[in-house]
């Protein structure tokens, strides 16, 4: 018998929008446009403008709109592992409440659409690169989950690009203090996303999908890497603090948020458990609760305390 839920049918009009934000991930693409929106603000800050402007919302549009698109398109490729894992059986194609076609041809109008937008309304590079982190997104990351642990890694490159790309939007290049911005992202993923491999070790290795806590179940991988980015996170999220791009209130609670991360890392890892253990899956969502506030509250406070 099978433990993945039967498709539930659904029909109307709000059924049809709930399906729309399940295709295109709304609340990864809110974190995309959020983060994204920072890069945005530290750019025109820099540039000694405000960032309430029509600027902004082309550039969060037209990034929204392509990050919409490829969660799409990234769904349209992963639909015969995601019917078998239980927490996305019920995404609309696995589901069978939206076809193929349909849903194919949605990603691909948002990811052109978005491009073409962010090219006339702000600039090329701004254009250029998002559509190149489309592509590395769904042309490596998205097949190597299927090869190879290092996938986390590879994705991790196109997941830090919104700051970059906001940036990007509004000053038409790109700056060390965005790479900055770029990097703190980068290694934020990693506890994220190892939590949630850790959380649904069974769901990845049902599907064939290769992530750190399926190839390794003993735990001690992941948790080796869990540390040691989250140690790495500590000082590169200071490091606006310590340059001036924000004040000693961000410093003082980057430290303090960077420890909090790092806790609830040490947490799981001090269990010495294997990955298939029930009794881990506690500590793991508890870490991956804590890099869900990490994120919002560290990018919040170092607009708040811009110099």
């Amino acid at each position: 018998m099978s433990s993945v839920p039967m498709a539930i049918p659904r029909s109307g009009f709000a059924s049809l929008l709930r399906d729309y934000a399940e295709l295109i991930k709304l609340r990864v693409t809110t974190l995309i446009v959020m983060t994204a929106w920072t890069g945005f603000y530290f750019g025109a800050y820099k540039s000694g403008m405000s960032s309430l402007s029509w600027t902004l919302f082309h550039a969060l549009f037209g990034i929204g709109l392509v990050s919409a698109g490829t969660a799409a398109f990234n769904e349209v490729i992963e639909r015969e592992g995601d019917a078998r894992m239980r927490r996305t059986a019920q995404r609309p194609l696995p589901a069978k409440r939206m076809s193929l076609m349909h849903a194919s041809v949605m990603a691909g109008v948002m990811i052109f659409g978005g491009t073409l937008y962010l090219w006339l309304a702000t600039n090329a590079l701004a254009a250029l690169l998002t559509f190149a982190t489309s592509v590395v997104y769904l042309g490596v990351y998205t097949p190597l989950k299927r090869v190879s642990p290092i996938c986390t890694f590879i994705g991790a490159f196109p997941g830090a690009m919104p700051p970059l790309l906001g940036w990007a939007a509004f000053r038409n290049r790109i700056d060390w203090e965005a790479v900055l911005l770029f990097t703190i992202l980068f290694l934020w993923q990693f506890p994220h996303f190892y939590s949630i491999a850790w959380l649904y070790r069974e769901d990845y290795e049902r599907a064939d999908i290769r992530m750190l806590p399926v190839v390794y179940a003993d735990g001690r991988a992941t948790a080796r890497e869990i540390i040691l980015y989250s140690i790495a996170l500590i000082p590169v999220s200071m490091m606006p603090g310590a340059i001036g791009m924000a004040g000693r209130i961000y410093l003082f609670g980057a430290f303090l948020l960077g420890l909090g991360l790092l806790y609830f890392g040490w947490r799981l890892a001090s269990k010495k458990l294997p990955a298939s253990a029930p009794v881990s899956k506690a500590p793991a969502r508890q870490l991956l609760q804590a890099t869900v506030l990490y994120l919002p509250i560290l990018m919040a406070l170092m607009m708040l305390d811009i110099k």
